[in-house]
Parts: C-alpha cells; sequence; structure tokens
C-alpha cells in the first residue's frame, strides 16, 4: 500500500514537472508576440499625455503649457467632427450590412462537391486579402476611371450616359467603397465561417438524409443554427469596432471631389497629425475614438452575456 501510494506520488511529480517544463516552453515561444504587443499596443498610451498639453514639436514637455480638457472642449465646436463622425458610422453600418455575405458565400462553397473547384474558388476569393490597398486603387482607377476600360468599352459601344465617373461621385461614394471592401474581405471572412461547418457532426446530416431531408432544408436546419454563435459573435465585435472604419482604404482613394463624403476619424487623425501638424489635439481626438471603442465593446459584451449566456471577452 505504501509503495503504491509512493509511485502515485512520484508519477504525479513527474507529470507537474513535465507540464511546468511545457509551461515554460509555451511561453517562451508567445514571448515575442507579447512583447510586440506591449510594444505597439500599450507603450503608446503613454503620448494620450501630450493631449493635455498644447505641445509643438522641438519644445520639451516640461516647457509646454498645460491646458487640461481644452483639447477635448474644442471637439464640441469643431465643425468638421460631425461630417466625420457621420461618414464613419454611415461607412461602418454599411459594413455591417454586408456581414452576413461572407456567411452565404461560406456555405455555398461548403455544398460544392468537385475539390479541385472549391479550392480555386477559395483561393481565388482569399487572393484579394493579400492586396495592398494601393494596389487595389490602381486596379480600380485603371477600370473605373473616367479613361479606363470600363468606360472606354462602354463608350465604343455607343452606351448612354457614358463616361461614368465611378471614383470621383460624391453621392456613390459609400456604396462604392463598401462594395471594394467587400471584394477585398468576403473570401478572408468566410475562412471562420468554413472552419465552423467543418466542425458540425456527420451524423447530423447523415440523420437528416434518412428522414428525407434536401440540401436546402439541411442547411436552414443544420448549418445555419451551428454557425450562427461564430455569426453574432463576429458581427458584436464589428459592433464595438464601430469608429474604426479603416484608413488606408479611404486615404488612397480621397479624392478632391469625394474628399468631404469619405473622410473617416482614423483619416481626420492622421491629418491633424501628420500634415496639420495639430499633435494635441489629433491625440484628444484619438482618445475619444479609444475610449468610445472600449465602452462599445464592453456594452456588446454584455449584450452578449445577456443574450447568448456566454460573453465574448
Amino acid at each position: 500500500m505504501a509503495f503504491t501510494y509512493a509511485a502515485k506520488k512520484q508519477a504525479a511529480t513527474r507529470k507537474t514537472k513535465l507540464f511546468r517544463k511545457d509551461g515554460i516552453k509555451l511561453l517562451l515561444m508567445a514571448l515575442p508576440f507579447v512583447i510586440f504587443t506591449i510594444a505597439f499596443s500599450y507603450v503608446p498610451l503613454f503620448g494620450w499625455i501630450y493631449a493635455f498639453f498644447d505641445y509643438r514639436p522641438g519644445i520639451p514637455l516640461d516647457q509646454t503649457p498645460f491646458i487640461g480638457l481644452e483639447n477635448f472642449r474644442n471637439m464640441l465646436s469643431d465643425t468638421r467632427m460631425g461630417p466625420v463622425l457621420i461618414n464613419t458610422l454611415a461607412l461602418s453600418l454599411l459594413s455591417i450590412l454586408t456581414a452576413p455575405i461572407p456567411l452565404l458565400f461560406a456555405i455555398m462553397l461548403s455544398e460544392v462537391k468537385t475539390e479541385w473547384f472549391k479550392r480555386l474558388v477559395q483561393t481565388v476569393s482569399t487572393l484579394p486579402n493579400y492586396i495592398s490597398w494601393i494596389i487595389v486603387f490602381s486596379l480600380a482607377f485603371s477600370m473605373f476611371s473616367t479613361e479606363g476600360a470600363v468606360n472606354s468599352i462602354m463608350t465604343k459601344m455607343g452606351i448612354p450616359g457614358a463616361p461614368v465617373d465611378v471614383l470621383g461621385n460624391f453621392d456613390r461614394v459609400w456604396t462604392v467603397q463598401t462594395l471594394l471592401l467587400l471584394w477585398k474581405s468576403v473570401g478572408w471572412s468566410a475562412i471562420i465561417y468554413l472552419a465552423a461547418i467543418v466542425g458540425i457532426d456527420a451524423e447530423q446530416y447523415d440523420a437528416a438524409k434518412v428522414d428525407g431531408a434536401g440540401r436546402f432544408r439541411m442547411i436552414w436546419h443544420i448549418t445555419l443554427p451551428s454557425i450562427m454563435p461564430t455569426f453574432i459573435v463576429l458581427l458584436l465585435l464589428s459592433v464595438s469596432n464601430l469608429l474604426s472604419a479603416g484608413f488606408e482604404q479611404y486615404l488612397v482613394f480621397s479624392n478632391v471631389m469625394i474628399a468631404d463624403r469619405i473622410e473617416v476619424l482614423d483619416l481626420y487623425v492622421y491629418r491633424l497629425g501628420l500634415v496639420t501638424g495639430d499633435y494635441s489635439y489629433s491625440t484628444a481626438v484619438g482618445i475619444f475614438k479609444t475610449l468610445i471603442s472600449v465602452l462599445l465593446l464592453f456594452t456588446v459584451n454584455a449584450l452578449s452575456k445577456k443574450v447568448r449566456g456566454q460573453s465574448i471577452i
């Protein structure tokens, strides 16, 4: 009996040491990513102090006048803040409205039985995610500018209304940018749903076939309910990023004709800080955006806990 107890204790000690050794290895593997996150996500938070000073480049901070919350009060009287917020919210809401499209694309792709065709479609649809927005702008300009390929074909065919200025249309800029973002991200976003579909128990489909269910009914009663929790989590995360409409896309597509319609909050902060040199005020606007985003995140997390019974963070 004593021998058995000693053997069990020795085995438990050996197992604990093994877990500790594996834990140290995993920690060392994660350490570069932790350092990267701290360096680029948390260390810059010390720069928030500039929002409370009338900072000018070249003047030490201890010799800079302290202005307290004046920059935050200036946001209330900033005539550009209203249109910028409207642009940001409109583009974010349009992106949220198109959120079901990657889900539907993933379902349709999962129903394809020809493996080589499925891989081809998935590769082609995912490829735009790896193309920079500068290249996307170059392609869009060569295709849809007034002298681009599409307008040239329309003009030669004698189609009325040609040429059409797609990239400089003030009234259609939100629609055009949403379609471009959808084209670039739909394949990449569908990967998450494809992974969720693969994880569905195949016995459910076998049982449905025995009961005489067709493909549409199996999709409606098995596939959709199974991946809906994934969709809800991603949708709630999109809501929490409501003020993060993007930056690179609207920077490269901005021009004189649509500048007032495409300027989002991130682009506005960039222009305040690096173009006009108003570092203090741009920092205050960035703090405002961050605090609202954190508030939205905790709000949707509480909503998720109340509706789904579990939180997302």
